[in-house]
């Protein structure tokens, strides 16, 4: 597992939003079922990640070769079935995620790992580039114990390595309830790409992601 570590310490791609939340509270749009993915099939796993908005993690996570879907939406939280502009007034504890349905066999949750902590910076409180609060915070969100244990290695041995100045704050905490977030946030980058932060702040991410990750991308 060390030798996956060295890795992992290679260049940081910071993430960010792409519009503020007060922009898309005037936007009026029908919020879909919010049920999350319970039974996938016995070919593929899912994995849980927050870290920062969730359309630059989707971006990336969609070029993954044996990531069969990433679904962006709510978790972590204390309030039943929240629409954005709740997660985003800070008051029901969520934070915004994507659900990342894969193949085992093709990828392992190891790699998503080395990917998780290469496409932010969890040392950020609370807090991804200019995007300020609680739903914007680092956390993994476990499905298993097998999966907690490969999170919490991670982050012990990443934090003795000084791969960051300072502290690792990602939180790892078991699932307990996964919310899809309303129809407009799905595939927001590849549905907008020429939106302003889509194609100043976005796609850099997502093309210097490709240049580190080019042999686990789709074909």
């Amino acid at each position: 597992m060390k030798n996956r570590l060295l890795i992992i310490l290679t260049s940081l791609i910071v993430c960010g939003s792409a519009i503020s939340c007060k922009e898309t509270k005037s936007i009026n749009h029908q919020k879909e079922d919010a049920s999350m993915i319970d039974n996938p099939s016995a070919k593929t796993d899912t994995a849980t990640f927050g870290q920062g908005c969730f359309w630059c993690s989707e971006a990336i996570f969609e070029r993954v070769e044996g990531v069969k879907s990433v679904i962006s939406g709510y978790a972590g939280g204390h309030v039943s079935d929240p629409t954005y502009e709740q997660v985003c007034d800070g008051k029901t504890g969520h934070a915004e995620v994507v659900q990342i349905i894969y193949d085992p066999d093709v990828i392992s949750y190891d790699d998503l790992l080395k990917i998780f902590w290469k496409t932010h910076d969890p040392t950020t409180l609370n807090r991804q580039g200019a995007d300020v609060g609680e739903q914007y915070r680092s956390i993994i969100l476990y499905h298993n114990e097998k999966q907690k244990e490969k999170a919490e290695y991670y982050k012990n041995e990443l934090q003795k390595s000084g791969a960051w100045d300072k502290p690792i704050v990602t939180q790892i905490v078991p699932l307990i309830k996964f919310y899809k977030a309303e129809d407009y946030h799905q595939d927001y980058y590849e549905n907008n790409p020429y939106q302003g932060y889509c194609s100043f702040v976005i796609a850099p991410k997502v093309e210097k992601f490709e240049k580190v990750f080019k042999d686990k991308l789709k074909k």
